[in-house]
């Protein structure tokens, strides 16, 4: 069984209801938590059996704040899983069924992302390597001729994503993670408002579970870039990011450079 979270802040509620319905579909999903930031209370649906609907009172917590939420429940009902999703991911409730049978026979996989797609069908590099300030820098302000390479390196786009990958950072549009790992990791760090509170997750249970890009499952990601079109949410994260940074190091972080080895040599070790 598993319980999942979507985290809203004025939210598309047609887009809202319908993965609802699907992922209501699954055999396995036990209780939706929608965790409203919004400035105003929206939820306009009639209440269905398994959803919990909580406006935090004009407050935005946060995205990782806002999971906490509902993870702490997951916790004290002691549901193995809990899946993290973006309300603008679509996933069939046939093939969550599948990810969860799969992670609930591999107790030594602490989270998992499927492969991702754009609508289009175009392929989202989901796995990274750990940032560094460069990698954050030159992404967001160079322009694309002169970073292709170090991106290409930091996205793993020569692995292929054809083949299951053990890597210390996945996207947070899709976590699906193990109760007990994510409660040793202490949960999403809430010092983050948004952004790098998915890359810290995912190295914090790293540490101690496989982290594992799988690509058996296709799900689609309407994925907007916010911060690339909008000025204040570059600003979010910047702020974020340097936060991050100042916690795990900025040049120096042994880590850092073990993990990206480490998943580097997972390549080689290919033969490729």
């Amino acid at each position: 069984m598993l319980n999942i979270s979507i985290v809203l802040y004025n939210p598309d509620w047609t887009q809202v209801n319908n993965l609802c319905d699907e992922l209501l579909r699954a055999k396995c999903a036990r209780r939706i938590f929608l965790v409203d930031n919004s400035p105003k209370m929206t939820y306009s649906s009639e209440e269905k059996k398994k959803i919990t609907y909580q406006w935090n009172e004009g407050n935005n917590l946060g995205y990782g704040t806002a999971h906490n939420i509902a993870i702490r429940q997951s916790v004290r009902w002691h549901t193995p899983l809990h899946l993290v999703i973006n309300s603008d991911v679509w996933i069939n409730a046939e093939d969550l069924d599948l990810l969860h049978d799969f992670m609930m026979e591999h107790g030594e996989v602490g989270s998992l992302m499927p492969k991702v797609v754009y609508p289009n069908g175009e392929l989202q590099y989901v796995c990274k390597l750990l940032p560094n300030p460069w990698n954050v820098f030159a992404r967001r302000f160079l322009p694309m001729k002169w970073t292709k390479k170090s991106n290409e390196r930091y996205e793993l786009r020569n692995m292929g994503y054809d083949r299951p990958m053990n890597v210390p950072y996945l996207s947070g549009c899709f976590m699906l993670l193990q109760t007990a790992a994510v409660l040793k990791a202490r949960l999403f760090d809430e010092r983050y408002f948004m952004y790098p509170e998915d890359i810290d997750l995912t190295r914090t249970i790293h540490r101690d579970y496989l982290t594992l890009y799988y690509p058996a499952v296709t799900i689609i990601h309407d994925h907007a870039k916010a911060s690339y079109h909008n000025w204040k949410m570059t600003w979010v994260h910047i702020t974020n990011m340097c936060r991050y940074f100042n916690k795990w190091g900025w040049l120096f972080d042994k880590e850092r450079r073990l993990f990206n080895r480490l998943t580097l040599s997972q390549f080689d070790t290919l033969g490729k």
